[in-house]
């Protein structure tokens, strides 16, 4: 087994498989591994997003999100109630965390820029924010000095509140330009020093917790599904990632015209999963197992490699799941230079004979367990 250099760990304790020089041993182990263990070049790493670490939610010029107004708006949602508002007061405090990671021996950052911190109103002519743009600045800066690789995050679920006022974010296509406009000033400003880049953080789950259930922001849904004032959870999700689709490639379609010969960065994307495991060993369990996989990670990577999306989805979603035209096909095919994986759990799964009302959480037809004959799938995480 052969580990890509940008492959890196965010999880510390962790079980691992110990190589040796024949290969991977099937067993774990669980003694802490040493640098020798893993290829030259392989980088251990912490990530973060803006919303939830930066604070200074009214400093300096940076105006609210999408996340700052559900965090009040709908803090009924939210365990504790609590906001972004401080969080961790990174901003102020990012000089410490540097010097953190780079004790704990990690040489790779993930973070997220918060885009209403360096564009207020979400585009340059509405004003940019020169503070924002000295802060992130400043953060590269401290992280290479300190030997610390940094990659960015140009979309971690935080839209600036004045492009949903205005056109409805993601569910108008006028996002696509307004989302090339911002990246292309990421890429000018931060580009001469970072090297990797992921356009957008789990759009599968942030259009399914925010357009179809409304536990996340902007808290969307249809009302037999979940407490939301407005929404549709048949049609919403969909439009959403058509939509964050395009973005991703337009903005993959700019690094690779403008910025890669000269910067010589890559440009990815980072998807959220769960295995699915049929729960029992028949036809329809499989099958089951397959399309939910379709639904979650194959309706982001399908049309980034065929340039459309999954058959499954195409035949159960209909005339809900919107297309590309020929155009935007040729350029979402192949739009990735890598793939970054969110993984937190599996789930068996089997097959459900209807869909119920019409939403993104049914669409699949399946049904999902974390438990078989009174067996859990697995050991008990702390969520």
């Amino acid at each position: 087994m052969t580990l890509h250099p940008l492959f890196y760990f965010f999880l510390l304790p962790f079980m691992y498989f110990w190589a040796d020089a024949d290969g991977f041993d099937p067993y774990l182990h669980s003694i802490a591994p040493s640098r020798s263990s893993f290829p030259k070049g392989f980088l251990f790493g912490a990530a973060s997003s803006a919303y939830q670490i930066e604070g200074a939610a009214d400093v300096d010029g940076r105006k609210p999100s999408i996340w700052d107004t559900f965090a009040k708006e709908d803090s009924d949602k939210i365990k504790d109630h609590s906001t972004g508002d401080i969080a961790e007061d990174f901003y102020h405090r990012y000089k410490e965390d540097v010097a953190l990671i780079k004790e704990i021996g990690l040489n790779s950052f993930r973070f997220s820029i918060s885009w209403s911190r360096i564009l207020p109103y979400g585009r340059i002519s509405a004003g940019v924010n020169q503070e924002g743009v000295n802060f992130y600045n400043s953060l590269i800066d401290e992280l290479v000095s300190n030997g610390i690789e940094p990659f960015i995050t140009l979309f971690h679920w935080d839209l600036p509140q004045a492009l949903e006022d205005e056109y409805g974010g993601f569910l108008n296509p006028r996002i696509v330009e307004d989302y090339r406009e911002y990246v292309d000033f990421c890429f000018d400003k931060f580009g001469d020093r970072v090297k990797n880049w992921a356009t957008i953080n789990e759009p599968n789950y942030f259009s399914c917790f925010g357009y179809a259930t409304g536990d996340t922001a902007p808290g969307r849904c249809s009302n037999y599904i979940g407490n939301c004032t407005a929404g549709n959870s048949a049609t919403e999700p969909y439009i959403v990632i058509h939509n964050m689709i395009l973005c991703h490639a337009t903005a993959v379609k700019l690094y690779r015209q403008k910025y890669q010969a000269t910067q010589e960065g890559t440009v990815g994307i980072v998807l959220t999963t769960f295995w699915k495991v049929p729960k029992f060993q028949t036809t329809a369990s499989k099958k089951a197992a397959s399309r939910s996989l379709d639904f979650t990670i194959g309706w982001i990577l399908h049309p980034l490699t065929y340039a459309d999306y999954p058959k499954s989805m195409r035949y159960l979603v209909g005339n809900r799941l919107p297309k590309f035209t020929r155009q935007q096909s040729k350029m979402v095919k192949g739009s990735i230079d890598f793939v970054g994986v969110n993984y937190y759990t599996a789930r068996y799964v089997d097959d459900a004979s209807t869909s119920g009302n019409l939403s993104y959480t049914t669409d699949s037809r399946v049904i999902y367990s974390a438990v078989r004959n009174g067996i859990p799938i697995g050991q008990q995480g702390w969520s």
